[in-house]
């Protein structure tokens, strides 16, 4: 029975797609699908529609069934498109069977059932499998990649290190940038840190103590830690709070703050005779504009 169910929905596979257009096109006003482009949405659904007649076919997981699968995660398609486009087969497959059938008790709609159930739960267990285990990779690369961005350990020259912070500092991250902070200390053989807080925009008692601790596991481990970037709003919210930052030197800016590394790391800057010519010829262009 199952054979004959499925060669009679093959042999009509033409009236059975236009139906299920139909009903993909119906559902779709005010849905997820009503910003994309009328173009790419007919293109995906005769290729799904596709994909689904395949896989009846060979009774199983195809390759085309994966691609397709693929390509929709990676365009941002939501796994909802696929479970009711699926569920739209379902149901025009079953009304066209029962319609071509010329006596329907329940014995015969249940077999009908239990054939069209046979076909489509296979792929939709297949894609669900497939989306989520797609997607949980992509939020694990992506939490990786924000993680290394959240804390970065900047070497910009021998024995000096920057760390640029920026947003919202809680105590997840605060862990990750103590973590960061003493790897790259030791792997850099940094003997001064610059932690820039330009970017916070908030700087109460917990984000504080998160830098003193970190400023305080550098000093243990034998570098100095600077602070910089302390706006004026900054420094009165410190201020106002009570917060001793008196253990380590902070400065206003990034530059103030590395003008102290290098003298730290007994360097200074020296403008060389070409670089004082440079800004002459320089300035005497701007003169003459």
């Amino acid at each position: 029975m199952d054979k004959k169910l499925k060669n009679l929905v093959i042999e009509n596979s033409d009236t059975i797609v236009q139906m299920w257009l139909e009903e993909v096109s119906k559902n779709r006003r005010g849905d997820y699908t009503a910003t994309i482009s009328e173009e790419l949405f007919e293109s995906t659904n005769r290729e799904f529609v596709n994909v689904i007649f395949a896989s009846v076919e060979k009774q199983g997981k195809t390759n085309e069934l994966n691609d397709f699968s693929e390509r929709l995660i990676n365009l941002g398609w939501p796994l909802s498109y696929l479970t009711d486009g699926l569920q739209a087969f379902r149901r025009v497959t079953i009304d066209f069977i029962l319609t071509r059938s010329e006596k329907v008790d329940s014995k015969y709609f249940t077999q009908v059932l239990q054939a069209v159930d046979k076909w489509v739960d296979p792929i939709i267990n297949h894609l669900v499998n497939e989306y989520s285990g797609s997607w949980e990779h992509i939020v694990s690369l992506q939490r990786v990649a924000l993680q290394e961005l959240s804390a970065p350990l900047i070497p910009v020259m021998e024995n000096i290190t920057v760390m640029p912070l920026i947003g919202t500092i809680d105590t997840e991250r605060a862990k990750l940038i103590m973590e960061n902070l003493l790897d790259g200390v030791i792997k850099h053989n940094a003997e001064v840190v610059l932690i820039d807080i330009t970017g916070v925009p908030v700087v109460d008692t917990m984000v504080a103590h998160h830098i003193i601790q970190a400023a305080e596991a550098v000093r243990l481990i034998g570098s100095t830690c600077i602070l910089v970037g302390i706006r004026p709003e900054i420094a009165q919210t410190i201020v106002n709070l009570g917060i001793d930052l008196g253990k380590f030197p902070t400065k206003s800016s990034l530059r103030k703050g590395f003008q102290t590394a290098l003298e730290l790391t007994n360097r200074t800057i020296v403008s060389t005779k070409s670089q004082e010519e440079d800004i002459e010829k320089l300035v005497d262009s701007l003169d003459r504009e």
